[in-house]
């Protein structure tokens, strides 16, 4: 853990960067890796997959009779051509590490740029 920069995690995933010494990296790319996959997104492609996962929380579970386990949403992946099967529980746990990273990083923005005096 001592080439990365840890910005979020939770049960499902981790979001982190890679430290400028690591050889073949982009400091302005976010490592995201959750459910036996890595993305590694620009700033601009994780609030992407934001609104991805936004649209799909629309799909109500509430009434379904199958438990909130069973992985019958589909969700846009940050990459073109590519979706996931989850399910409900699932896409609140990638909400949450999703929205966690974006705030930490809007935070480091602002603390580092017009929050400085």
């Amino acid at each position: 853990m001592e080439d990365v920069e840890l910005i979020y995690h939770n049960n499902l995933g981790i979001a982190f960067k890679w430290k400028q010494n690591v050889p073949n990296t982009d400091s302005r790319r976010i490592q995201m890796v959750f459910k036996d996959m890595g993305f590694y997104l620009l700033p601009c492609e994780i609030r992407n997959f934001s609104h991805n996962i936004k649209s799909a929380r629309y799909y109500n579970c509430d009434n379904c009779p199958k438990n909130r386990n069973c992985r019958n949403i589909l969700l846009r992946a940050p990459l073109d051509k590519m979706n996931f099967k989850v399910s409900f529980a699932e896409l609140e746990q990638i909400n949450d590490l999703v929205e966690g990273a974006l705030f930490k990083l809007n935070l480091e923005d602002y603390i580092n740029g017009c929050g400085r005096n």
